[in-house]
């Protein structure tokens, strides 16, 4: 045991995603861990829900195709015991290619696995200080309780931030399906009935709605400076001022999609995504906005489908922080200084639901190893675990900004592959041989069947 780490359990702060992955490794390692969570006493701008793991924005967990990021990150997740993972499969929901869950029945699994585990004891309080003793995760994420965050600031120089966003939810019920037909793009789909509801515009009807959508009346952003919006949650008001198709080229692209009623391919299409697992609510697919509740309606109504559309939520925005990340920890997601403090989740700069929790995965792995007085286990940057645990820590980036999975991260294959797929594919074989190397180096057990391959 290493000198002055003489504790034999280890503290963990937040039950989002990126601590209950902490807390399983901290517990899958035979190490009794204390999980600390403020909910239901006290709740963040974006958080409603007095469950673990609460999905805030999209039901999505992207993509399930090995050969794509998102899909290999899930992938390394689930050989290396993820319960976040092995939670979104029980509970997944048709979307085509991706991986979309009932969130409700997401966050009551994940919950009863962390609640029902020997070793996790649950304390629902606010940790409102740094812990000065013992190993701890801290894994509050982006919107950190004020207390906290300002103890973290002060002791790190302050954090940097940025706005996310989360898209209105409508009823199936309330959906003209005289005006949408359901399909998936190119004919993905899982369930044979389409897993989509395509809201089609020709374009007269897009242009109108386009006018509407970049006057309409947004809601104010208080009481903090206006950091930058991360692409990726980009509020489509803001994506449409870019131009007349940026939306159409986005997240209204009608590619791989033929209106039945015409036999033609629509100017645009919202797509509408299930929401849970009936199927009775739906995403407005890519439609993160910041609009006045009231001009949401108003303009969302515009497209002909949701002209009567019942909205169960509406669109919101919230500030996102997080750390400077490559001048604060290593790739073990350890702070360099003081590496008995672990950081995990989006608050370390890693972005999206799967991100957060593979970070909060290592970090429990390397709580643990730091309590047995080991160094922290880096994964190779060939994996894509190791690629982001590795941007986050890389101290030659100078403008840090979140980062979620992608295979450019990764380093080039030695042999160039010009098609992309075939490309992925071996990135991702590459990625499975490494981690499957580390793994027997490290005693883990063999990696679990793949179930996600289509």
């Amino acid at each position: 045991m290493a000198q002055g780490m003489t504790t034999q359990s280890i503290t963990v702060v937040g039950a989002g995603l990126a601590g209950c992955e902490a807390a399983w490794a901290i517990a899958g390692a035979g190490i009794p861990v204390t999980l600390v969570e403020m909910k239901p006493r006290k709740y963040t701008p974006a958080h409603h829900e007095a469950g673990f793991a609460e999905l805030v924005c999209s039901n999505s967990l992207k993509a399930r195709r090995l050969d794509s990021a998102a899909g290999l990150l899930k992938e390394e997740m689930a050989w290396l015991g993820s319960v976040c993972v092995a939670a979104a499969r029980r509970c997944a929901v048709p979307a085509g290619g991706a991986l979309a869950v009932d969130r409700d029945q997401f966050s009551l699994l994940v919950t009863e696995a962390i609640r029902t585990h020997p070793l996790i004891t649950v304390e629902c309080r606010e940790v409102t200080e740094i812990p000065e003793k013992g190993i701890t995760v801290i894994a509050t994420g982006p919107l950190t309780a004020d207390t906290l965050a300002a103890r973290i600031a002060e002791r790190w120089g302050g954090g940097l931030s940025f706005y996310d966003a989360a898209a209105p939810i409508v009823t199936l019920e309330s959906v003209d399906m005289d005006r949408a037909f359901r399909a998936s793009r190119y004919d993905r789909e899982e369930s044979g009935e389409g897993d989509y509801i395509n809201c089609p515009l020709n374009k007269e009807e897009y242009e109108a709605f386009h006018e509407a959508l970049v006057s309409a009346d947004t809601a104010l952003l208080h009481d903090f400076d206006k950091p930058p919006v991360y692409e990726g949650c980009m509020p489509i008001e803001v994506l449409a001022k870019r131009g007349m198709d940026s939306i159409r080229f986005g997240p209204m692209k009608p590619v791989g999609l033929r209106d039945p009623r015409t036999g033609h391919r629509p100017w645009a299409v919202l797509q509408l995504r299930r929401e849970n697992a009936e199927g009775s609510l739906l995403n407005l697919v890519g439609f993160q906005t910041n609009l006045k509740f009231p001009e949401q309606k108003r303009v969302f109504g515009m497209i002909p489908a949701l002209r009567n559309a019942e909205f169960v939520r509406y669109g919101v925005m919230h500030r996102n922080t997080f750390l400077d990340s490559p001048r604060l920890l290593n790739a073990g997601y350890q702070v360099r200084e003081e590496p008995r403090l672990f950081f995990a989740g989006q608050m370390t700069g890693v972005e999206g639901y799967m991100e957060s929790a593979g970070s909060g995965m290592l970090a429990g792995i390397n709580a643990v190893r730091a309590l047995r007085g080991q160094a922290p286990l880096i994964l190779p940057r060939e994996t894509m675990l190791g690629a982001l645990a590795g941007y986050i820590s890389d101290e030659t980036v100078m403008n840090f900004q979140p980062m979620g999975a992608n295979f450019g991260i990764l380093p080039p294959l030695p042999e160039p592959i010009r098609d992309k797929r075939l490309r992925y594919g071996a990135l991702a074989d590459r990625a499975l041989a490494a981690l499957k190397q580390v793994m027997k180096a490290q005693g883990f057990s063999g990696p679990q069947e793949r179930s996600n391959q289509e």
